[in-house]
C-alpha cells in the first residue's frame, strides 16, 4: 500500500538540490574528502544497518577518517564495475529506448546539507520529467539477490540508495541496470518510485548518525544481524594482536553478554549432538545404496508415481599435504618463501575459572 501524501508532505517537494562540487577530474582524494562532509547514498544501508558490505560503525570510522573502508581485497571488483559503467548505462539506453546522461557533479539536500548525491547517470523519460539511474554488476549466482518468490525486486541495501537519491534530488523514480553476464539479454532493469513515508524515516536516521554519532564523535553501536561483518568491522579497526598487553577487566555488562554466549553455546551442542545423529544415519543409508551400486557411477529408480536418478561420480582435486608442505619449507625455502602466505586469525575462547577466596 502506498503512503498517503499530505499537504505538509507535498510542500516538502518543493526544492531543488544544491550543488556541492563539480566531480568531472576531481582526484580521488578530494572527492573522498568531500564525501567525508555528510551521507552519501551508498552510506544509507550502513546507517540502517542493512548493508552487506559494512556495519554502521565502519561507516563512523570512514568519516571521520580514522579507519577508512578496506578495498585493497575487492579492488578488483571495483575496477571491473567502474570500467563497465558506461556499457550497462548503453544497454539500458538501448533496452529502454530512453535518452541519459551524466550530471558530474556532487549534490546536496538544501534542507539537510549533510545528504549528498553522486549519481551515476540521469534518464530522460517521454514524458519530459527525469529519473536517476543507478548502474550495477553482479555475478550469475548473486543475481538472484533481485528476485523474491518469483517477483523482481531491488534488493534492500540498494533500494535504500535509491530512495536516499530521491531525497536529496527532489525526483520521484530510480532505475537500476544490473549486468551478471556478458550479454545484453543478462541485465536486469528495476524501477523503484519515491516513497515518502520510507523517506522521511531514512532521514531521521542518517540526522541520527550524522548529528548524535558523527559530529559528536560517538561510535554507533553495532546493530547488524550479520555477525561476520562486525567481526571484520573490529579486525580493521584493532589491528593485530599484543600478546604483552595486560588482561581486560569486564563489567557487568559484558557478563550479562558472556552469560547469553555460554547459553547459545550450550544450544548449539545440543543441537550439533542432534545434527551428528542425523548425519550418521544419512551416511549409513548412503552406504546401503553404495554397496547394491557398485562400481557403477549411476542408478536408477523408476517408480509408479516418482522416478530418481543417483549419481556416485569421482572427484579429483589438487592439494598439498601438511607434511608435504614441510619437506617443502626444508628443501626448497626459496619456492616455499614465494608461494606460502602466512595469515594471523585470533582464536576466541572462555574458560571458567575457579572462584577466589575473599
Amino acid at each position: 500500500m502506498k503512503p498517503r501524501r499530505n499537504a505538509s508532505m507535498e510542500n516538502a517537494k518543493c526544492y531543488a538540490p544544491q550543488i556541492l562540487v563539480g566531480t568531472e577530474g576531481l582526484p580521488r582524494e578530494q572527492w573522498l574528502e568531500y564525501r567525508r562532509k555528510g551521507i552519501g547514498g551508498s552510506d544509507a544501508a550502513a546507517v540502517l544497518g542493512i548493508s552487506p558490505f559494512r556495519t554502521g560503525r565502519d561507516l563512523y570510522y570512514d568519516k571521520l577518517n580514522i579507519v577508512t573502508a578496506d578495498d585493497a581485497e575487492n579492488w578488483v571488483q571495483l575496477e571491473v564495475g567502474t570500467l563497465l559503467e558506461p556499457l550497462v548505462a548503453k544497454i539500458f539506453a538501448h533496452k529502454t529506448g530512453y535518452k541519459i546522461y551524466r550530471r558530474p557533479f556532487m549534490f546536496r539536500h538544501p534542507q539537510y546539507p549533510w545528504m549528498l548525491a553522486d549519481l551515476d547517470y540521469m534518464v530522460e523519460l517521454p514524458d519530459g520529467t527525469s529519473a536517476i539511474l543507478e548502474i550495477k554488476t553482479t555475478n550469475y549466482n548473486a543475481k538472484d539477490n533481485w528476485w523474491y518468490n518469483g517477483e523482481e525486486i531491488v534488493p534492500i541495501y540498494y533500494e535504500s540508495q535509491g530512495r536516499h537519491y530521491m531525497a536529496v534530488m527532489n525526483i520521484d523514480r530510480v532505475y537500476f541496470c544490473c549486468l551478471y553476464g556478458n550479454s545484453e539479454d543478462e541485465a536486469m532493469i528495476r524501477r523503484i518510485d519515491r516513497d515518502m513515508a520510507y523517506e522521511e524515516e531514512l532521514i531521521a536516521l542518517e540526522r541520527d548518525f550524522w548529528e548524535n554519532h558523527v559530529l559528536t564523535k560517538t561510535p554507533p553501536p553495532y546493530v547488524e544481524a550479520d555477525g561476520d561483518l562486525i567481526l571484520e568491522s573490529l579486525r580493521r579497526k584493532i589491528g593485530p594482536a599484543d600478546k604483552d598487553a595486560p588482561p581486560v577487566l569486564l563489567g557487568q555488562t559484558q557478563f550479562g553478554q558472556l552469560s547469553m554466549l555460554l547459553s547459545l553455546q550450550e544450544k548449539k551442542k545440543t543441537l550439533a549432538a542432534e545434527v551428528n545423529k542425523l548425519e550418521k544415519d544419512i551416511k549409513r543409508l548412503k552406504g546401503m545404496l553404495i554397496e547394491k551400486m557398485g562400481t557403477s557411477c549411476t542408478a536408477v529408480y523408476n517408480g509408479s508415481a516418482e522416478s530418481y536418478t543417483i549419481t556416485y561420480n569421482p572427484v579429483r582435486s589438487a592439494g598439498i599435504s601438511k607434511d608435504a608442505l614441510e619437506r617443502l619449507k626444508d628443501e626448497h625455502p626459496d619456492i616455499y618463501d614465494q608461494y606460502v602466505t602466512v595469515s594471523e586469525w585470533r582464536r576466541f575462547h572462555v574458560k571458567k575459572a575457579a572462584l577466589q577466596a575473599a
